[in-house]
C-alpha cells in the first residue's frame, strides 16, 4: 500500500459511516427541489458520493489524491452508480464545468491555510454554480477547536490495524493539530507505521459570513450538528446553505 492508499484504508476503518447518511439527509432538505447535479468538494474515498448517485442525483466527486479516487471509483463500480471522479484543487474549479448543487462536507475547508484561500474557495464555488445553485459545507466550531479537541485522545486496535489520534492546540487562533499514527499488517504479518499530521483552523460565524458575502452569495443560513437548529455556544459542526 502507498502512503495514501493506507490512510484511505484507515480512514474508512474509523469513520463512522453513519456520518454518511446524516450528510446526505441534510443536503436534500436544504437542496431545491429541481436539483439534478451535484459537485461534492474534497470527496475522498467516495462514500457521500456514492450516496448521492444512489440517491438519483448526477454527481462528480472532486479530490486532490489519485489514490483515493482509485478507491471511489472501485465504491462506485461495487455500488453499481455512476459518478463522474476528478482530481483536482477546489481552490481552482475553472476546469470542471457547472452546477446546481456544490458540498463540501467533513470539515474539509478547515484544512485551508488562512482566511485568504478559504475565501478563493468561496470565489472558485460562486463561480462553479448554475444560478439559483445552492453551496452547502460544514465546518468545525470555534467551541471544537478550543474546547473539544485539545488534549483529544482516540487509540483503535483490530486484528492487522492500529490506529492512534492525538490532538494539540495549534500556533493560530482556532486552530488544532491532529497527529496521526496507523500500524497496518502486510502480507507477511509484518506492521508498518505511518505517520501523519493534520492542521485545521477554523473562524467565527460571522468572519464565514463576510467572506460568503464578498464571494456573492445571499440569503446565507446557519445550522448546527446536523440539525436545522440554530448554532448555541456549545455546538461542535456548523453547517452552511449558501445560495447563488
Amino acid at each position: 500500500m502507498s502512503t495514501y492508499e493506507t490512510f484511505a484504508f484507515v480512514y474508512d476503518e474509523v469513520m463512522d459511516s453513519s456520518l454518511y447518511e446524516k450528510w446526505l439527509a441534510f443536503s436534500k432538505r436544504h437542496l431545491n427541489e429541481e436539483t439534478t447535479s451535484v459537485l461534492e468538494l474534497a470527496c475522498g474515498t467516495g462514500a457521500l458520493a456514492v450516496e448521492f448517485a444512489k440517491s438519483g442525483y448526477e454527481v462528480t466527486g472532486l479530490d486532490l489524491s489519485e489514490e483515493m479516487l482509485m478507491m471511489a471509483y472501485n465504491r462506485s463500480v461495487d455500488e453499481e452508480v455512476e459518478v463522474q471522479w476528478v482530481e483536482g484543487n477546489m481552490l481552482d474549479l475553472s476546469e470542471v464545468g457547472h452546477y446546481q448543487a456544490i458540498t463540501c462536507f467533513s470539515d474539509s475547508l478547515c484544512y485551508m491555510k488562512n482566511r485568504q484561500e478559504v475565501q478563493q474557495v468561496f470565489d472558485e464555488v460562486y463561480g462553479t454554480l448554475e444560478e439559483d445553485g445552492v453551496f452547502i459545507f460544514d465546518v468545525h466550531s470555534t467551541y471544537q477547536i478550543d474546547e473539544v479537541f485539545p488534549g483529544y485522545s482516540y487509540h483503535e486496535n483490530d486484528e492487522g490495524f492500529a490506529f492512534l489520534w492525538d490532538s494539540f492546540p495549534g500556533e493560530k487562533e482556532y486552530s488544532i493539530v491532529h497527529e496521526l499514527t496507523f500500524f497496518v499488517a502486510d502480507d507477511e504479518g509484518k506492521f508498518d507505521r505511518y505517520d501523519e499530521v493534520h492542521e485545521e483552523r477554523t473562524y467565527p460565524i460571522d468572519s464565514y459570513l463576510f467572506m460568503l458575502e464578498s464571494a456573492g452569495f445571499y440569503n446565507v443560513e446557519v445550522y448546527a450538528d446536523f440539525e436545522d437548529d440554530k448554532p448555541t455556544d456549545t455546538s461542535k459542526r456548523w453547517f452552511f446553505v449558501c445560495r447563488k
